[in-house]
């Protein structure tokens, strides 16, 4: 069995004890041959769930859900979630996570990246209203944008400090109108939503991409390939990691859960991680003695990111369980396996 068979029936069975359950409920999950998405699939596929997955593969990967094709529960539209689309069954819960998440796309793909999280929000609380179902948005940290030190760790009530015309402005901005087109559908329309704001989550099937992609399945791939680890500045910039078992649990428990019912929570490890540190870390677990390489810090990069989780354990009674170490060894594992 791999890493993620693992994890996933690790996790639904940790589910099912506490009576966090989607069993007869019809999901539609949009992104989800990406990521988060497959994951979140995966696991609502084992509880017996109707799981429509929308995507249009412009990051998503066939191969993250190719095993779920041909199943009973499972239907795959192939989408671009910020053009209207319409459904005949009924749906109980829409979870909007269809985005590109990476770095190294907000220069490449600015504009598909803000209609998903703009457009593709409305296009999903249009459904939402439709069949009176709730909706779950994957918002970012990165709507905090840099934060003042003295609001790290970062509750939800800081209002951000972002660039509205910076590189990174397609992606968090996009974020905060989502966010703002899901307050507004609250507000006229009495929707039920809820707004999770995920830090870095990393694990098994994150694509690498270059030296501006996401940092940990880059500089695991760098390890095993013994290329140098990019590290960007001086490297004390910081991060707060959560392995992806232990976000997707915080995301099904906030779908679940009515307490979570038009809430805005934090949802990452409350452990803040220098990057340097985190290619150390990931250099002895894997034993590589490739070199860690400096290069200019991009514009508008946060210098620190941490979040405070005390609402989502007052609301959802959820903190991340896997520690750095653990979630990193088993992602490494899945790579080694991978490229094997």
């Amino acid at each position: 069995m791999g890493v993620v068979e693992e994890d996933v029936d690790s996790l639904v069975a940790s589910l099912n004890e506490q009576g966090i359950s989607f069993k007869g409920q019809s999901v539609l999950v949009t992104g989800g041959a990406g990521f988060l998405g497959s994951w979140i699939c995966e696991v609502l596929v084992k509880q017996g769930a109707q799981v429509i997955c929308v995507d249009n593969f412009s990051s998503g990967r066939r191969e993250n859900i190719r095993h779920l094709v041909g199943l009973e529960n499972f239907k795959l539209v192939e989408h671009d979630v910020s053009q209207p689309i319409f459904f005949d069954e009924n749906i109980d819960v829409v979870m909007h996570l269809a985005s590109r998440a990476s770095p190294l796309e907000f220069a490449r793909f600015p504009i598909q990246i803000l209609k998903a999280n703009t457009l593709g929000t409305w296009v999903a609380l249009g459904i939402v209203k439709e069949h009176k179902a709730r909706l779950v948005y994957a918002s970012s940290s990165e709507v905090y944008g840099d934060p003042d030190p003295k609001h790290v760790p970062t509750p939800e009530t800081y209002d951000g400090n972002v660039n509205p015309v910076g590189p990174r402005s397609c992606y968090d901005e996009a974020k905060r109108v989502g966010e703002a087109f899901i307050a507004a559908y609250g507000i006229q329309h009495g929707l039920d939503t809820r707004i999770l704001r995920v830090f870095n989550t990393y694990g098994p099937r994150m694509r690498p991409g270059d030296i501006y992609g996401r940092v940990v399945p880059r500089f695991i791939d760098q390890a095993l390939s013994r290329r140098p680890l990019t590290v960007f500045g001086n490297g004390t910039q910081t991060r707060s990691f959560t392995y992806v078992m232990d976000m997707v649990e915080g995301i099904l428990r906030a779908a679940c859960l009515p307490e979570a019912s038009g809430e805005v929570i934090n949802l990452g490890s409350g452990v803040e991680t220098q990057i340097i540190d985190l290619a150390k870390i990931i250099l002895k677990l894997t034993g590589s003695k490739s070199r860690i390489e400096f290069h200019p810090l991009p514009v508008d990069d946060p210098k620190r990111r941490c979040p405070d989780i005390g609402k989502a354990e007052k609301l959802l009674g959820w903190r991340p369980k896997i520690s750095l170490q653990q979630g990193l060894s088993r992602t490494i594992t899945w790579f080694q396996r991978k490229n094997a």
